[in-house]
């Protein structure tokens, strides 16, 4: 990693400094994303430190979240594609020389401009970079990854080679140049930094557009790897706790449910939306459908895109063995983990998973792909991770109602596991990288500012460092 601990600063150098960030991803109620962000924001007020938060709104507003904390909502329509009930900020609404984002950025001045989006919002390290907010000077530009492009483009446009190929053609020759740095919620998300970089750059021989475009976006001179950080997202392992199992809330559960008291309860907690591998649910059921000893029943916790679809699917095939609930408050939320029999997590390109770690801080067997992001935190000695197909899910699902001592073996080490990835852990950790960056930026100004000597720059030698 660049620098050091952020502790032996030159006496020149700011010790505390204000970092904006800008994302389309806040929806304050809900999703991983704004969890992240309301953790940060919380976090700021405990360390300290400035930090200030760019988001879209239905309307022009201020929020100041504590004395060190503010949310700026910027008037944006809805998004007309993918999950049309979150707001986007365009890029036409900060270009202008007189948009609403320009003038808070050159008010509050920033140190550090974080964007947290690969889409609309990408295009503001080469507009920073190229003096197109001069008042701005030149903040340390970082890009957070809190998923994988690939991904994305494989759910929603194509999932062949081609939809491959584009992803890391964008990733690799626009998002890795545009910024000084990039921060990545899991190792699985930040993998595709490198994959793309090798596979725009041809494998580190080199190739004509790959030369071309780092050059045009002014891309640092310094290897990949030293750009890149890992920084892991954490749940609130207060809310989310065994503590709130109660008969109380298992017999409201299923009478808001309108299913049977001695159902067993499969919860799923997130985004009904293509990329989620929503269909899995429904295969799920579809070979537990026929259990002689239990009544198995999915309660869904969540809205979107696929709501229709799965409620049509679902009814059509096994009525009132799938029941949604729609969005729930984290209390509600927090309760129904407790108080679930087992969580199932159907996604296996997650890129980290803030809901199986809730479910697992709540001390209820999670069952989840042994693939992406949750293998941070996710092993054979605290979850069920199994192949991503519906028998799989089935027959782990049965092996935890018939063997209790390895059910509470692993759940008790899932309490454990996330009492080590708290929310507190995860933004001290944010704050410490941010410090390393920080040092790293101004101990190496040259090699991120100096133009000139970019544009004849082989930056073939910094792919495989």
């Amino acid at each position: 990693m660049p620098g050091g601990t952020g502790t032996d600063l030159p006496t020149t150098m700011k010790t505390s400094f204000k970092t904006l960030h800008l994302t389309n991803y806040y929806h304050k109620n809900s999703g991983g994303i704004s969890t992240s962000f309301n953790n940060l924001l919380a976090a700021a007020e405990r360390h300290r430190r400035e930090v200030r938060l760019i988001v879209p709104g239905e309307e022009e507003a201020v929020e100041d979240v504590n004395e060190y904390a503010r949310i700026y909502y910027v008037p944006a329509k809805y998004s007309p594609i993918f999950d049309k009930r979150y707001r986007l900020i365009l890029p036409w609404q900060y270009m202008p020389h007189d948009s609403l984002i320009k003038k808070i950025m050159a008010d509050e001045m920033p140190d550090l401009v974080e964007v947290t989006d690969k889409y609309t919002l990408s295009m503001m390290g080469k507009m920073i970079r190229s003096g197109y907010f001069e008042e701005l000077g030149r903040p340390i530009l970082v890009h957070f990854s809190c998923e994988r492009m690939d991904d994305n483009v494989a759910s929603f446009l194509s999932s062949g080679g081609f939809g491959k190929w584009l992803s890391s053609r964008i990733v690799g020759n626009y998002l890795l140049p545009s910024f000084d740095y990039h921060i990545a919620n899991s190792s699985y998300t930040a993998n595709e930094f490198y994959e793309a970089a090798k596979a725009a750059s041809k494998n580190g021989k080199g190739s004509l557009l790959f030369r071309r475009a780092w050059r045009f976006f002014d891309a640092p001179r310094i290897p990949l790897s030293q750009r890149i950080f890992v920084c892991p997202r954490g749940v609130d392992a207060v809310r989310f706790t065994p503590d709130r199992r109660s008969e109380d809330v298992r017999r409201e559960m299923r009478e808001r449910a309108g299913i049977p008291q001695d159902s067993t309860v499969l919860l799923y907690a997130g985004r009904i939306s293509p990329e989620k591998n929503i269909e899995l649910l429904i295969d799920v059921m579809n070979e537990l459908v026929e259990e002689d000893r239990y009544d198995h029943r999915i309660l869904i916790a969540g809205a979107g895109p696929k709501s229709e679809w799965l409620k049509e699917e679902a009814d059509r095939r096994f009525p009132g063995r799938i029941v949604q609930l729609g969005h729930l408050d984290k209390d509600l939320l927090a309760d129904y983990y407790a108080n679930a029999d087992v969580f199932i997590h159907p996604n296996p390109r997650e890129p980290f998973g803030i809901a199986p770690l809730e479910a697992m801080a709540s001390g209820v067997p999670t069952v989840a792909p042994r693939s992406g992001g949750i293998l941070s935190y996710a092993t054979d000695d605290n979850a069920w991770l199994v192949e991503t197909n519906g028998k799989a899910f089935a027959e782990a699902i049965r092996s935890i109602f018939d063997d209790e001592n390895e059910r509470l073996r692993r759940t008790q080490n899932a309490v454990e596991t996330a009492r080590l990835n708290t929310r507190e852990a995860s933004t001290d950790n944010l704050f410490e990288t941010y410090d390393r960056i920080f040092e790293d930026f101004h101990n190496r100004q040259e090699l991120f500012t100096d133009i000139e000597k970019m544009r004849d720059f082989d930056y073939t030698s910094v792919i495989n460092v």
